[in-house]
């Protein structure tokens, strides 16, 4: 089993669900002024929608239980959304999912990084129309 090579900043857009990232955050983007993880695994056919709306709700004990791809692939598309968010220009912003006052578990582990890195939206900053286009990109 050949393990891929290590996510930089020189080698991102190689990965095979860059594409796929910069073809869904527009989507996204046409609707609200932000991105958030969530949606964006929803849009890629990651997380069924009745699964996120059963975890907001507090019936999952945590998101990951729910998405569908490996740990690994999802952490690496929550690099590479951060990877393009940068190049867009969007100001990441912390969000708290709570359910009842409860706080919401994104991670079977909960380490703080990574429940960090679930939880950070990448907002517009101006108006949506002025969004750059991400370097190399035609």
């Amino acid at each position: 089993m050949s393990s891929l090579p290590k996510l930089t900043v020189a080698n991102y857009r190689e990965f095979k669900d860059y594409p796929k990232i910069v073809a869904t955050v527009p989507r996204i983007l046409a609707r609200k002024r932000f991105v958030a993880p969530v949606e964006l695994f929803v849009e890629m056919g990651l997380l069924r929608p009745a699964d996120l709306e059963s975890w907001k709700r507090g019936q999952v004990p945590c998101l990951e239980r729910v998405i569908r791809c490996n740990l690994t692939r999802a952490g690496r598309i929550l690099r590479l959304l951060r990877f393009h968010a940068h190049d867009l220009k969007l100001k990441p912003s912390h969000t708290v999912y709570h359910h009842r006052k409860h706080p919401l578990r994104f991670s079977r582990s909960g380490e703080p990084k990574l429940e960090e890195a679930y939880s950070r939206h990448f907002v517009v900053l101006g108006k949506r129309d002025d969004l750059p286009s991400p370097p190399g990109a035609r």
